[in-house]
C-alpha cells in the first residue's frame, strides 16, 4: 500500500508569540518548520503545507500551499479539510497531519497512526500521549490519520459550525495511537517564548 501524504498545519495566528510564522523560529540552528519537513517528509509519499496569507513567504519549502477553504480561520480542522482536498486531487485516500509548531513528534508516527487504524473502513485516528507516570492521556488534534472519503463529511461538519476536532473523529469511530511520555512529551509545542527556551534547551541537551 502506498505510503499517506503528509499535511503540516501552520494556519493558525500564533497570537501567544506575537504574531508571525512560528515555523520560521530557529531552535538548535533550524527552523521549526525545516524540522516538521524533515521529520514528517521521510514518513510520507508527499508534502503539503496548509497555510493562510501570502503563499509566496513559503517558496523556499517548494511545498504546495494549501490555505483553508473557509474564512476566519476556524481552527486545525480547516487546515485538515485543506489537506484532504488536495489529497482527492492527487488521487490519494488519506493523510497524515503534524503541527508545525511541534518539532519533536515520533519518526514512527505515521507507521503507528496506519498500525491503529487497521481494520477501519475509513482510517480515522488521532496521535496520543500518555504520561508515564499518571497514566492520563491527552489526545493530539493535529496529529492524525484522516480519510479523503470523509472530506464532505468534514466540510459540512464545518460549515455548520462545528470546531473541536474530537468531537467529529469521535462522531466516526476515531481510534488513538498512543505513544508513551516519559522525561518530555513527544508532543511538546511551541506557543510562548518560554516554550521556545524550553525547545532550545532540549535541543542542546
Amino acid at each position: 500500500m502506498q505510503k499517506p501524504l503528509g499535511i503540516i498545519l501552520a494556519g493558525g495566528k500564533a497570537t501567544r508569540m506575537g504574531g508571525g510564522d512560528k515555523g520560521r523560529l530557529e531552535i538548535g540552528g533550524q527552523s521549526l518548520l525545516d524540522r516538521v519537513i524533515d521529520r514528517l517528509g521521510a514518513q510520507v509519499a508527499g508534502l503539503a503545507l496548509n497555510a493562510n496569507g501570502d503563499a509566496a513567504r513559503f517558496a523556499d519549502t517548494g511545498l504546495p500551499v494549501l490555505p483553508d477553504t473557509l474564512p476566519d480561520h476556524p481552527g486545525p480542522l480547516a487546515g485538515v479539510l485543506a489537506g484532504l482536498d488536495w489529497a482527492a486531487e492527487q488521487g490519494a485516500d488519506r493523510i497524515v497531519t503534524a503541527a508545525a509548531d511541534t518539532p519533536f513528534f515520533p519518526t514512527d508516527l505515521v507507521a503507528r497512526l496506519e498500525a491503529e487504524a487497521v481494520g477501519m473502513e475509513a482510517p480515522l485516528v488521532l496521535a496520543a500521549s500518555r504520561d508515564a507516570e499518571t497514566g492520563k492521556i491527552w489526545r493530539q488534534p493535529t496529529f492524525g490519520l484522516w480519510p479523503v472519503e470523509l472530506r464532505d463529511d468534514l466540510r459540512a461538519a464545518l460549515e455548520s459550525g462545528l470546531r473541536k476536532v474530537v468531537l467529529w473523529t469521535d462522531q466516526h469511530g476515531g481510534r488513538e495511537a498512543i505513544f508513551e511520555s516519559a522525561e518530555q512529551d513527544p508532543f511538546f509545542n511551541i506557543n510562548t517564548p518560554e516554550d521556545l527556551a524550553t525547545a532550545r534547551r532540549l535541543v542542546q541537551r
